[in-house]
């Protein structure tokens, strides 16, 4: 009995690590999710600040890629203030978390994301608009850093659904002991149960057989 509350009680706390486990990697998918539109983002000004350098483009061509270009840069924008994009209340970037892997308490780092980082040498440092080289190089770099970024998000989303994994196949293996502490052998009890029965059926049998002997003998002799 002691054993099994006490592997009760780790799956109790494993299972509640499962949970926060799964709330990270939700928070971890969604910062990928905001990456990749902060990627669309910068993909489509890139090209933007490359059309803008065409010199066969009218200067209101350029305009019109300017326009689109500023666009782009007021919703990039967003992702440079880390407060206005969060999980739950929790800031998506700028802001590691200590999750808990197991029913000890024992966490892990997941690094802290900076928008800040990504756009601090690209777009931002040259006011988002297109049609020279600065705009060009500005976005190139951002992207770097946004691979980067990504990259990261990836390799902590590997690291999370591993010790999910790991935490839900001790929990089994507990699980399996605690029922053998715990659990009924129905093949073992239902042997003991029809060895049983035939010991009583065959003392009855012989009970009987013993108390009509006797009146045979009582009936011959009369």
């Amino acid at each position: 009995m002691s054993q099994s509350i006490k592997f009760n009680a780790e799956i109790h706390r494993n299972r509640a690590a499962s949970d926060n486990l799964a709330n990270a990697l939700s928070y971890a998918q969604t910062q990928d999710g905001a990456l990749q539109n902060i990627q669309k983002g910068l993909d489509r000004y890139s090209e933007l600040a490359v059309l803008g350098m065409d010199p066969t483009k009218s200067a209101d061509d350029i305009r019109n890629y300017s326009n689109e270009g500023e666009q782009i840069f007021g919703a990039l924008i967003v992702y440079f203030d880390q407060n206005r994009t969060n999980f739950n209340g929790v800031p998506l970037f700028d802001s590691s978390l200590d999750v808990t892997i197991d029913g000890e308490g024992d966490t892990f780092q997941m690094p802290a994301l900076s928008t800040v980082a990504i756009f601090s040498n690209g777009i931002i440092a040259n006011g988002g608009v297109v049609g020279n080289q600065s705009n060009v190089d500005g976005a190139k770099a951002d992207i770097e850093s946004l691979a980067a970024a990504r990259a990261q998000v990836g390799s902590t989303i590997a690291r999370l659904k591993m010790e999910s994994e790991t935490l839900s196949v001790l929990n089994e293996n507990l699980t399996a002991a605690n029922s053998r502490i715990e659990d009924v052998d129905v093949a073992q009890e239902s042997t003991t149960l029809a060895r049983a029965n035939i010991l009583t059926q065959s003392g009855t049998a012989m009970l009987a057989q013993a108390n009509t002997l006797p009146q045979s003998v009582l009936r011959l002799l009369g």
